[in-house]
C-alpha cells in the first residue's frame, strides 16, 4: 500500500527555519511548505502572554486560512534577573521595528553592573501543529545560559552574541550552524515534535 504523503505549512518566511524543519521532518511521509511558498498571507495576530499561548494562536490562524496541517513557532529570550524579560517581547524588546542590534544593546543596558552570577537566562521555543479545528501537538525546547555584557560571534541571529554557554566558553554566535541546532532551543523541540509525530504515524 503506497504511503500517502501529506502536507504541512511551516508559518514562517524566514528559510532557515523552514530548511531545518524539512530536515527534521525527512524521514516521516510529510511534505514541508512555508507561508512564503503559498502567496502573500495578512500576519497572525501575536498577543499571547506566553510563547505556548501565541505559537498555538499562529497554528490556527494559518491552518484555518490554508486548510492544511500547520506549524508554527514562538520563541525568545528569558532573562532571570529581569523577571523573565525580554520573553515574548523578544523579537521587539526595543521597540515594534527594533533590528537585532537595538535589541541587543536595550539588553545590555539593562544589565549594566549586573554581576556574572545574575545574569542566568535562556532561550525558549514552543512549537504548536494545528488543523483547521484544533492544535494536534505541541512540543517545547530550552537551553540555559549566561548573558554577556558585550557580543561575541559572528554567526546566528538575535540574542546570540549575548548567550554564553558556560560549560563550553562560547555564544551561540560562535558555533557553526550544525552545532547550535545539536544544543538549541528550536533544535530540541523539533526533535520532540518529531517524535510525537512519529509515534501518530505507527
Amino acid at each position: 500500500m503506497q504511503q500517502v504523503i501529506k502536507e504541512i505549512i511551516v508559518a514562517t518566511k524566514n528559510t532557515g527555519k523552514v530548511a531545518e524543519f524539512k530536515v527534521a521532518l525527512g524521514t516521516l511521509p510529510y511534505k514541508v511548505t512555508s507561508l512564503a511558498d503559498l502567496g502573500n498571507f495578512p500576519e497572525a495576530p501575536e498577543n499571547g502572554e506566553t510563547f505556548a499561548e501565541n505559537a498555538c494562536a499562529k497554528a490556527e490562524f494559518y491552518a484555518r486560512l490554508t486548510g492544511k496541517l500547520c506549524l508554527a513557532d514562538d520563541s525568545g529570550l528569558e532573562v532571570d534577573y529581569l523577571k523573565g524579560e525580554p520573553g515574548v517581547y523578544s523579537a521587539r524588546y526595543a521597540g515594534e521595528h527594533a533590528g537585532d542590534q537595538d535589541n541587543n544593546k536595550k539588553l545590555i543596558d539593562n544589565l549594566i553592573g549586573v554581576p556574572p552570577e545574575k545574569r542566568s537566562g535562556r532561550f525558549r521555543c514552543v512549537l504548536a501543529l494545528a488543523d483547521a479545528e484544533k492544535i494536534l501537538l505541541t512540543a517545547e525546547g530550552f537551553v540555559e545560559g549566561v548573558i554577556l555584557d558585550a557580543p561575541r560571534g559572528e554567526q546566528g541571529f538575535g540574542y546570540d552574541p549575548l548567550f554564553l554557554m558556560p560549560a563550553i566558553d562560547r555564544t551561540l554566535a560562535e558555533m557553526s550552524h550544525e552545532e547550535k541546532n545539536a544544543i538549541s532551543h528550536r533544535g530540541q523541540a523539533i526533535r520532540a515534535l518529531v517524535k510525537q509525530l512519529a509515534a501518530l504515524e505507527k
